[in-house]
């Protein structure tokens, strides 16, 4: 046993017993940190059984395959059962060609219009603190709870030869009903809700600091939007555009409004396919029709893709 007699001692050996006990913890603590980063499962929780999963998966196999991926092979079965000749026979018909052509003037219409009304709209909401934004949202999601039928139909009010502005029209030889204007107005009213609605939550999530910090630097408002805010929402925009476009081309109700079927003049793709079908055609109707479907899945591979480069670009 020895004596310590001198304090100096007496500390030492105080201080040396300590470093001495915070080594071994230090040497304890990575044994310990593995069991203590473990979560545990909580009590009561479970994974659900297989025989649940595998109904789930089931049903929703069933009902995609019986009401999407079965008629979509219906119809291009039909659209070649009497060979490729009669279904390009179908398509080069001019009555298709001018319905094919009328869709597609239609929907780029309607896309650029929505584009500048999106970008505009969402710009006011997102950027800007305004009496009455809420209404303005509400009229946005509009044509979502109107009728297509009913959206035409306010159209022929408007402008047809018994509407509000109908005989001022006709003073000046002025052609909206079932021709061209009224058909993209009525297209344009059913679609504008899809780009500003794929705009606002990814502009209110980016907020307005980088644009703040472009105006303050000197730079105009037209040169931070070009350069700041259109290049941060572009995969946005062109997804809405997407959605925007698919919508167009199929748009059945409104346009059959206001469109008064008028063949090789007023009949768009999907109003051409009800006009075949009725007159018994059903090879070419068909035609049209798949003509439509592989526009479709066209438009749906590039959804994927967007939607693919958009997670690619979230993920840090």
């Amino acid at each position: 046993m020895t004596v310590l007699s001198r304090p100096e001692t007496v500390i030492e050996a105080m201080t040396e017993a300590m470093t001495e006990t915070m080594s071994e913890a230090d040497l304890l603590e990575p044994q310990l940190m593995p069991s203590a980063a473990v979560p545990r499962r909580a009590a009561g929780v479970r994974e659900d059984p297989a025989w649940v999963r595998g109904s789930v998966i089931a049903v929703t196999v069933v009902f995609l395959g019986g009401f999407i991926v079965l008629p979509l092979v219906h119809v291009l079965a039909q659209a070649f059962a009497h060979g490729i000749r009669v279904y390009f026979a179908a398509l080069s018909d001019p009555d298709s060609l001018a319905a094919i052509r009328l869709t597609l003037v239609v929907a780029a219409l309607s896309v650029a219009a929505n584009v500048v009304f999106g970008l505009a709209a969402a710009w006011a909401i997102t950027k800007f603190t305004f009496r009455g934004k809420n209404l303005l949202i509400t009229l946005i999601d509009l044509p979502f709870s109107v009728s297509p039928v009913i959206a035409g139909l306010v159209f022929v009010l408007l402008f047809g030869l018994q509407g509000y502005f109908g005989p001022w029209l006709a003073v000046h030889d002025i052609r909206i009903i079932f021709a061209l204007p009224g058909i993209a107005l009525a297209t344009i009213f059913v679609t504008f809700p899809f780009v500003v609605r794929e705009l606002i939550p990814l502009m209110q999530e980016q907020g307005t600091e980088e644009e703040e910090a472009a105006l303050s630097l000197g730079a105009s408002g037209l040169r931070t939007f070009v350069r700041v805010t259109l290049p941060n929402v572009r995969w946005a925009l062109l997804y809405g555009v997407l959605l925007c476009n698919a919508r167009a081309m199929g748009e059945f109700g409104a346009v059959s409004v206001v469109s008064g079927h008028i063949r090789g003049e007023t009949n768009t793709m999907p109003l051409q396919v009800e006009a075949l079908y009725d007159g018994y055609q059903s090879a070419a109707a068909f035609a049209v029709a798949s003509l439509l479907a592989l526009l479709a899945l066209l438009t749906l591979f590039i959804k994927i893709a967007l939607e693919a480069r958009i997670a690619k670009g979230r993920t840090p």
